[in-house]
C-alpha cells in the first residue's frame, strides 16, 4: 500500500474536498488559469474535442472541467441491442455480479446492497452484469445513458472520500461501498439498471440533469428521493450526469439481458458510447 493511500485512512476528507470545491469554483482569473495549465499539461488534455477550445474562455476550473464535446467528437455504437460506455476513461474492473458480490481487485470485493445502501433494490441484481468505469483527470466528466430509462429513484449515500487510484482500489477494501455516492435507478424495457456515480478525495460534486447539484450537500444519512410519476425519461446516450471532478461510475444490470463486450478487460481504455454490452434477451 503506497503512503498516499495509507494517509487517505486519516486525512480530513471532507474539509480537504470543500477547500477543492472552493478553488474549482474560484472566478479569479490567477487562480482558474494556474488550475486549468496544470491539469492541461499534467494530463495532456485534448481541447481539440471541446466545443470550446480556448482554456482562457472558461470563467473557472470547475466550467472548465465540465466542458462539452464538440458535436460528433463522440458517437453511439451503430448496433441498436448495444448499451453504450456511459463514460470516457478506463475499465477498472467488469463481469458478472457473483450471488451479489463484485469484483473490485484481487482480493477485494463488496456486495451489491453495500454499493446500493439497500439490501432489496440490489436483489435484482443478484447475478447480473457490473461495469466500473474510472475517469481520469484529462477525460470528459460527463456521464451519458447506456440505454433509454425512466428515472424511478435516486439514493445519496454518504461515507468517505478516499482515493480511487489504483493502490487505492487494490488496497482498501470494500473501496467503491464505503465512498459517498449517488445511486441513480432506472426502469428500462429490459428490467431495472442503475448507474452509481462514485465520488472520491478531493472529487465530491455530483449534478444531475434533472436537478442540478445532488453531492454536496454533505449528511450523514441516506437521502432517497421518489422520481416516479416525475417523466424524468432519457433516451440512450444522452447526458444523465457529471462529476465537478472526475471520478467513477458504475453500471450495474439484472441478469439474462445482456452479455459484455468481449473485448473489456481490466484497465481498457474506453470511450463514451463504444458498446459497453449487447442485449440478448
Amino acid at each position: 500500500m503506497s503512503l498516499l493511500t495509507s494517509l487517505t485512512y486519516v486525512l480530513p476528507h471532507r474539509f480537504l474536498s470543500s477547500l477543492a470545491r472552493r478553488l474549482a469554483y474560484s472566478t479569479s482569473p490567477g487562480t482558474s488559469r494556474w488550475l486549468i495549465d496544470t491539469v492541461t499539461k499534467k494530463f495532456n488534455v485534448d481541447l481539440d474535442e471541446a466545443a470550446n477550445p480556448d482554456p482562457r474562455s472558461y470563467p473557472s476550473f470547475n466550467a472548465f472541467f465540465t466542458r462539452a464535446l464538440k458535436p460528433g467528437a463522440r458517437v453511439a455504437d451503430a448496433d441498436p441491442r448495444a448499451l453504450l460506455m456511459p463514460a470516457d476513461g478506463h475499465i477498472s474492473q467488469c463481469g458478472p455480479i457473483e450471488d451479489g458480490r463484485i469484483f473490485q481487485a484481487k482480493g477485494q470485493s463488496f456486495t451489491a446492497a453495500e454499493l446500493l445502501g439497500d439490501a432489496a433494490a440490489a436483489e435484482p441484481f443478484r447475478n447480473g452484469l457490473f461495469a466500473t468505469v474510472y475517469l481520469s483527470p484529462r477525460d470528459y466528466h460527463r456521464v451519458h445513458m447506456p440505454w433509454t430509462g425512466t428515472l424511478r429513484e435516486t439514493v445519496h449515500v454518504p461515507g468517505r472520500l478516499f482515493s480511487v487510484g489504483t493502490d487505492a482500489v487494490a488496497n482498501v477494501p470494500r473501496l467503491f461501498a464505503r465512498n459517498e455516492r449517488l445511486v441513480c435507478h432506472f426502469d428500462t424495457d429490459f428490467g431495472p439498471m442503475v448507474s452509481v456515480m462514485v465520488g472520491a478525495l478531493l472529487v465530491s460534486g455530483v449534478e444531475t440533469v434533472w436537478s442540478g447539484e445532488e453531492i454536496p450537500a454533505y449528511g450523514s444519512a441516506i437521502t432517497r428521493k421518489d422520481c416516479r410519476g416525475k417523466g424524468v425519461t432519457l433516451e440512450r446516450f444522452a447526458e444523465m450526469a457529471r462529476f465537478n471532478y472526475g471520478s467513477t461510475v458504475i453500471v450495474l444490470l439484472p441478469p439474462g439481458v445482456a452479455e459484455l463486450a468481449p473485448e473489456l478487460k481490466a484497465e481498457s481504455p474506453v470511450r463514451l458510447g463504444q458498446a459497453l454490452a449487447r442485449l440478448t434477451a
